[in-house]
């Protein structure tokens, strides 16, 4: 179910973990398909990918965590019966499947295999920050609103108010255009412009820049 949903389009994908873990196999499948899709997989650790789920999150292109989601690692574990012949193959598969899931870690996050190793020994719970460190995560999820920029208007008021009375200064200086004689009637002179002068205008603009 899970491939044919990925393969049933194309183009990044987003892939949202939140599991306490569970089957290192069907780990191990869902580790694969991620990593045979083509395009970019983004993995978001929204609450917890502990066990089987971390092996999954090893497959993003880039894995983001939440501030407060969880990352946790451990041996793998099964249930045996039979003589001390059954315990010991039973320990055999265990380290196997063991050396399998590191090395989706040491892909992932570049550290030594015995360094992976005691980690998982040790059961190491990692918060996002701790992840990020270590490599098993690459950011730490934002919040884009917190994050967004004051708007444009409220730094460069002043700029374009001053803009404006220079640009409309500078059309008051512009010389009018000469009316040709034969528009003029002999017997009447051009109509003098009504209104304020350019003088005042100027002077009006001027005042107008000093609360600016």
């Amino acid at each position: 179910m899970f491939r044919a949903e990925l393969f049933s389009g194309s183009g990044p994908v987003t892939i949202w973990i939140n599991s306490p873990g569970g089957d290192c196999m069907a780990a191990s499948q869902i580790y694969t398909m991620l990593m045979d899709y083509k395009d970019e997989v983004t993995v978001k650790i929204d609450g917890i990918a502990a066990s089987a789920a971390s092996v999954i999150a090893m497959a993003g292109t880039k894995v983001l965590m939440s501030p407060t989601a969880m990352m946790m690692i451990h041996n793998p574990a099964t249930i045996a019966a039979g003589d001390h012949t059954d315990m010991e193959k039973a320990i055999e598969m265990l380290d196997e499947v063991k050396e399998s899931i590191i090395n989706a870690y040491e892909i992932k996050t570049s550290l030594s295999r015995a360094k992976l190793s005691h980690l998982m020994d040790a059961v190491t719970w990692m918060n996002a920050a701790k992840a990020v460190e270590l490599g098993f995560a690459d950011d730490i999820l934002k919040d884009e609103k917190t994050a967004a920029e004051i708007p444009a208007y409220a730094f460069s008021m002043k700029t374009v108010q001053a803009a404006l009375i220079n640009k409309i200064s500078a059309k008051m200086q512009t010389e009018p255009k000469p009316v040709p004689d034969t528009v003029l009637q002999p017997e009447r002179q051009p109509e003098q412009p009504q209104g304020r002068s350019v003088d005042e205008l100027k002077k009006q603009l001027e005042a107008i820049k000093k609360y600016i």
